[in-house]
């Protein structure tokens, strides 16, 4: 039943690859592609409808506002802090440079009083911010070897030296900001170096305006470089995916030309084998048969022929005998059991004059005999 408005808003949205064109244009961090929505178009749907309410990076439009503002002030925050830093920083690095003079040549002693001056005005105000506790920190919090603020603001240089100081301050930080510009504009541009002091000075007037233009190439290009990185790596899985269809399709027919062609090839495997193990029994048929000529010649088959006749003459006469001693058997075996005692019987008495015989032929008497 709310399928109605859905469908009407993404209506006015496109239609088909329209749509789905629209809806990875507006969700470039998110990796969809076509396929993906072509197959899900309710979650394609839901896509469309949320592009109406986010931006590209996925934030809603109040809270989107709500960070410009917070950025804003952020960005007023940093200019102003970044304002006394680098302040900061020129100071100490004009402090160093006469440092770096003093070692080199000779300082004139109201310059050296200057910087010295400088120097412990910084010193006195470094340590001050650091002993005097923020509103956030801890108030119980015990200060640095026992020390206030009241106590280091009395090693501050006497009040003539300092309103000294501070008027030449800006005339001598001009002249250095001024030094570290055109340093930086012989950096920026080097064919500008041998030019006359009203050109360079003409030329850096126009410098915070040429390095804005440089920062805004810089991000546009860095922009460009997203955009085709985005753009490489939907390409990148187009191709990926493609290139997975066609190795499923190469293997595909790689399968069907296999099922076609096994058949042939295990029919010729199998009449390979089959000629092969023919090849092997008539090998070893000639083998046995090479054998059989060198083991029998003609005078051992002759022997062999006469032996064969003696054995089986013999073989005849006691086929003979057996069927006599059979028959013998045959008619004792009719006379019942007394016979078959008194058979045993004179086998035991047989046995017995054997044995007195074998005894008498053993003993010394008969020997001497």
């Amino acid at each position: 039943m709310s399928a109605g408005p859905d469908s009407t808003h993404v209506s006015s949205l496109g239609k088909g690859d329209g749509l789905h064109q629209q809806v990875i244009a507006s969700f470039p961090l998110c990796d969809v592609t076509e396929a993906d929505l072509t197959q899900n178009p309710q979650f394609c749907k839901l896509l469309a409808t949320l592009s109406q309410h986010v931006d590209p990076t996925g934030l809603t439009f109040p809270l989107k506002k709500e960070l410009e503002k917070t950025e804003q002030k952020l960005q007023s925050q940093r200019r102003h802090w970044l304002h006394s830093e680098s302040l900061h920083k020129g100071l100490q690095e004009m402090i160093q440079d006469h440092c770096i003079q003093k070692q080199h040549a000779t300082v004139p002693p109201d310059q050296s009083m200057f910087y010295e001056t400088m120097e412990k005005c910084l010193l006195v105000a470094q340590c001050v911010r650091q002993l005097d506790p923020s509103s956030a920190a801890n108030q119980d919090q015990p200060s640095v070897l026992g020390l206030n603020p009241q106590q280091i603001l009395e090693l501050m240089p006497s009040e003539k030296n300092v309103q000294r100081m501070k008027h030449g301050l800006l005339r001598e930080l001009e002249k250095h900001l001024k030094k570290k510009c055109l340093s930086l504009l012989a950096y920026y541009q080097p064919e500008w170096e041998s030019e006359s002091e009203g050109l360079k000075n003409s030329k850096l007037s126009h410098l915070s305006a040429q390095l804005d233009i440089g920062k805004r190439r810089a991000e546009s290009l860095k922009d460009t470089c997203r955009e085709n990185s985005v753009l490489l790596q939907r390409q990148t899985q187009l191709y990926l995916s493609e290139l997975i269809k066609c190795i499923q399709l190469l293997q595909s027919l790689i399968l069907d030309h296999k099922l076609r062609i096994q058949t042939d090839l295990d029919r010729k495997k199998l009449d390979y084998f089959e000629g092969k193990c023919d090849l092997v029994l008539q090998k070893i048929k000639t083998e046995m048969v090479g054998i059989q000529l060198d083991t029998y010649t003609v005078d051992s088959i002759s022997a062999h022929r006469k032996i064969r006749e003696k054995l089986e003459s013999a073989l005849k006469a006691c086929q003979v005998e057996k069927h006599s001693v059979e028959l013998k058997l045959a008619s004792f075996d009719i006379l019942g059991k007394e016979f078959e005692a008194l058979a045993k019987e004179y086998c035991r008495l047989r046995q017995e004059i054997d044995v007195n015989n074998w005894a008498l032929k053993s003993s010394p008497s008969a020997k001497d005999k």
